[in-house]
């Protein structure tokens, strides 16, 4: 056969801004539900006596809904301008909104001036905005710290303070002090603001008016006693997380409370981190500031000490933190003045840890940490569950921060291939019957066969925010556009899931076992970007030779002969049908951790319904081999070793604080199962998954070989 691999043009387009209803579009997708309504200004009647009717101007309003988000624009003349107005409404609430990539370092450092003016204002008190309630928090404190607000609030929790910290010096994405520093050296500038003796705390100079004071103070941050569960992260590795109540009273600010757990001052010591999760969260990592002094707003801040990185809690939120961390999802939001709180637990924890490696963003899609893992191949676009293989890699980036990976596709064309078929058959029929012209049956069957031949690879590229590569990959042959891209950014995942997986490996092998995979990899690249995710995880960090302890939290593999099972129980009556690989099988299962010796047993998951293809390796082995020798109706037992811990502790929800208390050992997990429906695969599956190479190739072969064999005039 001849081919030749053609790359589809790419032709570069300068394209607009996007609008604010476009970028919505792209984050929410269907999720960004617009409702626009009609309001009728009403009219001034000039002369009541008139009976007449009159109908005043249309206007029209949105309500935009969004995950966490609800807004209302205002009044406008057009449908379409009253969406745009809900929608920037909602990228500022929701800290999405972008400052113009234009702006100059110097240009921007005036804005911040600007902005960190605008804040100490009456004007600003009376604005609906998160900012206000730490404001408020500020006018209700005694003495020397009477309107002062931590530097570090201002930094982390103002959306247009944070921008422009990032333009004036992109570093401030990844380090709190750099744009802390940048905040204090905007208000040192300002002609409206003061800074307090320590450096640490922003105020007005000059008193707040009476009213605005009167404003905020009827708003109280708190009507009850508030204990919200928070997470106390060590700064070394080997030390245990702690569980521990925040406390939060009326006329009590929620930041001096953490204070008092990282045994700081007060609030104005502590440094914020980014959100992490969802932009509407308030999930944060606070942390005291390092025990060197801020260095001076023309430079970066001293670096940090390796001993002191926290690397869980880098790992996670994507920046630099040093020294024991609080985790907690506590603040204040655009929906409310009131505290908005959630609990964070042991498990909440680890379900974040483990979405920050590719089988558990997998795992976690499907709501299956202990059955599900990621599949090994993209069959079938009907048979796939969960998140779709080009959406996993897109969300390992984001929780990476990296750039949304590219995908770009060749297409192999085939006119080649036709061209010189046809020439050869007419070689052929010349020399059998001396006429060289073919019927248009004889050239229908070639270009027939021909066209099934057209096959599309995929490129994937994974760049870091500074667009640099990192990882490239190409791919196989598909006929489908669709499966080349989903099968790509698979091969990808699978790959860095394995890499996950190996505990020292030096960096200098890195590039041989991303090659046995087809896989280019940028060495030092990787590393860098990747630093504490190894640490966390239990690999080398760039060319350290020390691995810390903690478990990967990648998938439980087991095997019979490894993990010494019993025997499948299976239950009920034979149909003496079985399922076939390709299958998609439904059943319902409970896993249950159970130690015998104490009589402890505690469910950890369990699914009405859930759906897999059976022989993808879309759940874990044993639970496979378990179903393949299961008919619908049958019901089933079996036990497995223990996985790591951690793995345990994201499955156990609200057990998780008991069980992180219990000694694992010579414990297991018990899995009941049954089957309700099975459906039979498709005959191109059933070809695919029996026959290689395809049957319709083997026919066509066939039938080639039998007329050169026998010397046929026609086909």
């Amino acid at each position: 056969m001849f081919m030749e691999a053609q790359e589809m043009s790419h032709v570069v387009v300068r394209k607009p801004p996007l609008s604010a209803k476009a970028i919505l579009h792209q984050k929410y997708g269907e999720k960004a539900c617009y409702k626009v309504e009609e309001v009728v200004e009403p009219v001034e009647n000039d002369c009541p006596g008139l009976a007449i009717p009159q109908r005043g101007q249309v206007l029209y309003q949105c309500q935009l809904e969004l995950p966490g988000c609800s807004v209302t624009s205002d009044k406008f003349t057009k449908k379409k301008d009253a969406e745009q107005s809900a929608a920037k409404m909602a990228l500022e609430k929701l800290g999405i909104q972008c400052v113009s990539k234009d702006l100059t370092p110097e240009e921007a450092l005036d804005e911040l001036i600007m902005r960190i003016s605008s804040l100490f204002t009456d004007k600003f008190l009376s604005a609906i905005h998160p900012m206000v309630s730490h404001f408020r928090a500020a006018i209700e404190r005694e003495g020397d710290s009477f309107g002062m607000v931590p530097v570090s609030i201002i930094a982390a929790c103002d959306v247009k303070v944070n921008n422009l910290c990032k333009v004036i010096n992109p570093k401030a994405e990844s380090e709190p002090l750099v744009a802390v520093s940048l905040v204090l050296k905007a208000a040192r500038l300002s002609d409206s603001v003061r800074i307090d003796d320590q450096g640490l705390s922003i105020g007005k100079i000059g008193p707040y008016s009476s009213d605005s004071r009167q404003s905020l103070i009827d708003h109280p941050m708190c009507t009850n006693d508030i204990l919200v569960e928070a997470l106390y992260i060590p700064s070394s590795i080997e030390k245990a997380i702690e569980t521990f109540n925040l406390k939060v009273s009326p006329g009590l600010y929620y930041m001096d409370e953490i204070s008092q757990r990282l045994g700081v001052k007060d609030s104005s010591y502590i440094l914020v981190s980014r959100t992490i999760g969802k932009a509407s969260s308030e999930t944060r990592f606070y942390f005291s500031f390092p025990r060197f002094p801020l260095s001076s707003p023309d430079s970066s801040p001293v670096s940090h000490l390796e001993e002191d990185i926290n690397f869980r809690a880098s790992h996670l939120s994507g920046q630099n933190i040093c020294g024991g961390a609080v985790l907690a999802t506590v603040g204040y939001t655009w929906k409310s003045r009131d505290l908005f709180y959630e609990d964070v637990s042991i498990c909440t924890y680890y379900r974040m840890l483990l979405g920050m490696i590719p089988d558990g963003c997998y795992k976690l899609s499907r709501e299956a940490i202990l059955a599900a893992r990621l599949p090994f191949s993209f069959t079938t676009k009907s048979n796939w569950r969960g998140l779709s293989p080009r959406d996993l890699l897109s969300m390992f980036c984001r929780h990476h921060r990296l750039m949304e990976p590219l995908f770009s596709i060749k297409e192999i064309s085939s006119s080649e291939t036709q061209s010189k078929t046809l020439e050869y058959l007419k070689q052929l029929k010349s020399s059998t019957t001396g006429g060289d012209n073919l019927s248009n049956g004889e050239v229908d069957l070639i270009v027939s066969e021909s066209d099934r031949s057209v096959t599309f690879i995929c490129e994937v590229k994974i760049l870091s925010k500074g667009h640099d590569p990192i990882i490239e990959y190409l791919g196989d042959n598909y006929k489908k556009q669709t499966d080349a891209i989903q099968n790509a950014a698979l091969n990808v995942l699978s790959w860095l899931n394995k890499y996950f997986q190996q505990s020292d490996m030096p960096i200098e092998e890195l590039p041989s076992f991303a090659f046995a995979h087809r896989i280019h990899v940028y060495p030092e690249r990787f590393s860098q970007e990747f630093a504490s995710c190894l640490a966390v995880h239990g690999l080398k960090k760039n060319s350290f030779s020390i691995c810390y302890p903690l478990p990967s939290l990648s998938m439980m593999q087991p095997s019979m002969e490894e993990n010494g099972l019993s025997p499948f129980k299976i239950e009920g009556p034979e149909s003496g049908s079985f399922p076939s690989p390709g299958s998609l099988v439904c059943i319902s299962y409970t896993i249950a951790l159970v130690k015998k010796e104490e009589s402890v047993k505690a469910i950890l998951e369990s699914k009405d319904e859930f759906e897999f293809e059976l022989g993808s390796s879309g759940v874990i082995d044993l639970l496979d081999a378990c179903v393949s020798q299961m008919c619908v109706g049958q019901s089933a037992q079996f036990i497995v070793e223990l996985p790591s811990r951690e793995l345990i502790l994201a499955a156990a929800g609200q057990s998780a604080k008991h069980i992180s208390q219990l000694s694992l050992q010579g414990c297991f997990l018990e899995y009941f199962l049954t089957v309700h429906h099975i459906a039979e695969p498709s005959e191109d599956r059933m070809e695919q998954a029996l026959f290689s190479p395809p049957l319709s190739k083997q026919r066509v072969e066939f039938a080639v070989g039998i007329i050169n064999s026998s010397h046929a005039t026609s086909l």
